[in-house]
């Protein structure tokens, strides 16, 4: 039988499902060394455009699934050229319009979008960019973990489009995603764990595969493709904060609907495999550049 105590905390980890994803983006981004490591994989991608672009070029980015975008101070100050955030979540970014009139920030714009449509096809993207996205290719595209929400195969569509109809002919597509291949004690084998207990479903989107693919499409043939691989760790000491994570990493409820007594069973399990015993959950994150018109000699 459950102790009243523990019996609480379940309640609060089951009601922390219902957080809205910037405040899960945010207990995740204060209480992991994930952000860092995305900044130090960006930084060597900007690093390799710098080198590749005389001084004067003014960049511009398009981060895709931004959210409110944790690395907004990097792209803000490294792309003055024009920075647009391309999001399907209003409220998210409505927090980045209030943060950009009150720091007067005149190059940065929000559009509200669902990337799945608007970068469907090269057609597709074409338009967007001409009506929505100021009408001038892209020297950078950020698709920070945005890829859980679309199928694997759409990907290669995705990123055709995106190469061939948004990104300048310098430029690069940056991609983070964590590993699709279930280390124990890290987030995608908590995730298997669950949704192919409760739906026959596990995580496939190994981008390291992926890269494979793009290297053998003929439409990128021109393309350089650079992957690389880490590991960081999460952990906080408020439980409702802590859980309100894992709902986000368990893809719950924009693509997994767990009952409340999955929820439940889900909670208990980390509240005494992770959370009582003060175990952090790890993810191993993998990172994909796909270079335009940057020779081998400028790549970091």
């Amino acid at each position: 039988m459950l102790k009243d105590y523990d019996a609480d905390l379940i309640d609060r980890g089951v009601y922390a499902a219902e957080s809205s994803l910037p405040q899960q983006l945010a207990a995740w981004a204060g209480h992991t060394d994930e952000k860092s490591d995305v900044a130090e994989s960006l930084a060597k991608v900007i690093r390799s455009l710098s080198k590749a672009a005389p001084l004067s070029h003014p960049f511009r980015a398009l981060s895709v699934g931004s959210s409110q975008e944790p690395l907004f101070q990097t792209l803000e100050g490294a792309f003055r050229g024009g920075l647009y955030l391309l999001d399907i979540d209003e409220t998210a970014l409505a927090s980045v319009d209030r943060r950009v009139e009150r720091q007067r920030l005149k190059g940065v714009h929000t559009v509200l979008g669902d990337y799945t449509r608007a970068f469907a096809s090269t057609a597709d993207a074409r338009h967007t960019l001409d009506a929505k996205l100021g009408g001038r290719p892209f020297e950078l595209i950020t698709l920070h973990h945005a890829l859980y929400y679309s199928d694997k195969a759409t990907w290669r569509a995705l990123i055709e489009s995106l190469y061939q109809g948004v990104l300048g002919p310098l430029g690069a597509i940056h991609v983070a995603l964590m590993s699709a291949r279930p280390r124990e004690g890290t987030t995608t084998w908590l995730y298997n764990h669950f949704a192919e207990k409760f739906f026959g479903q596990r995580n496939d989107q190994d981008l390291l595969t992926f890269k494979g693919e793009l290297e053998a499409n003929p439409n990128l043939a021109c393309a350089q493709l650079v992957a690389r691989t880490s590991e960081v760790e999460f952990f906080i000491d408020d439980f409702e904060l802590f859980m309100a994570v894992i709902w986000m990493i368990m893809l719950y409820p924009h693509v997994h609907d767990y009952t409340l007594e999955q929820k439940r069973e889900i909670t208990s399990f980390l509240l005494e495999n992770f959370w009582r015993p003060g175990k952090p959950l790890k993810q191993d994150q993998y990172y994909l550049a796909i270079y335009k018109g940057v020779p081998p000699s400028a790549l970091v």
